[in-house]
């Protein structure tokens, strides 16, 4: 395999061809929702996090394409405006999800940021750190029948675009960042480490808040009970394995994000009894 200069053209051309190659096409409307029996209705119904969703991915998507209107090179720009158009289709496959089994939420997120690189750079730390931890629940979800078999088909998916978002955007940092005036670069290196700290600090405040919420309103204390017997341990395993396998697929040359992973497979050196064998 020929070896590649991270921050050239060639690397450039690699990592947006891939991302817009592994391109899934479907329209989110046409989806079969399955029929559920009524516990599995109401197990998606208890669930708090369906409003936050469902914004999240809209302000997500407002912020791309933010980015691939500001963007010169018109081949990332076609690259992020591909991820802005999956990252609505994911809002929209979940307002879908809330319409066939009778879920409510208020309306929110889409705001367009009035700086279209710090708006995409806090969008991809977020989703660098978000995704990590919902692989690895996604499939504790799906091994123990949490979420039923059809509903983890469609959603499985969305995962996979998950993997390709935060591949890219880690591709997209370091190229953008070579690639900008000499004097710009030192303020945009303090911006990614901005970004960084900024969602490191969000996940921290909202650990301790779930902490010191009630079990009974918390669906992440609520998860031993309701999906088996899941360590933090086990969990910190899963999503070890399951970032990785998500990865796997795509050109290895290319940049995958290193921080969170590490940071977690340092982290289980120190728990006693968690090293392997």
């Amino acid at each position: 395999m020929t070896p590649l200069t991270i921050g050239s053209d060639e690397h450039r051309d690699l990592f947006c061809r891939e991302f817009v190659e592994t391109h899934h096409a479907y329209a989110p409307d046409e989806v079969a929702w399955p029929d559920l029996d009524d516990a599995s209705v109401a197990r998606l119904r208890s669930l708090p996090f369906w409003g936050e969703a469902v914004s999240s991915e809209r302000t997500a998507a407002a912020r791309v394409q933010a980015m691939a209107d500001d963007e010169h090179d018109p081949i990332v720009r076609e690259a992020v405006a591909l991820q802005g158009y999956e990252e609505a289709r994911h809002a929209k496959l979940l307002e879908g999800l809330l319409a066939a089994y009778g879920i409510v939420v208020a309306e929110g997120g889409g705001e367009t940021p009035r700086d279209p690189e710090w708006g995409f750079l806090r969008m991809g730390y977020g989703e660098c750190f978000d995704s990590f931890f919902a692989f690895g629940l996604f499939r504790v979800a799906a091994d123990t029948g949490f979420f039923p078999p059809a509903l983890v088909r469609v959603f499985d998916g969305v995962m996979q675009e998950e993997a390709r978002h935060i591949l890219f955007f880690s591709n997209w940092a370091v190229h953008r960042q070579v690639h900008l005036p000499a004097a710009q670069r030192p303020w945009f290196l303090v911006r990614r480490g901005l970004g960084v700290l900024w969602q490191a600090f969000g996940r921290v405040k909202t650990a301790l808040q779930l902490r010191e919420a009630d079990a009974g309103d918390d669906f992440t204390m609520q998860v031993p009970d309701t999906i088996g017997d899941v360590t933090l341990t086990n969990l910190a395993r899963i999503c070890l394995s399951e970032n990785e396998r998500r990865l796997a697929p795509y050109d290895p040359r290319l940049l995958r994000p290193k921080m969170v992973p590490t940071l977690v497979g340092l982290s289980l050196r120190f728990v006693p009894g968690a090293r392997r064998a």
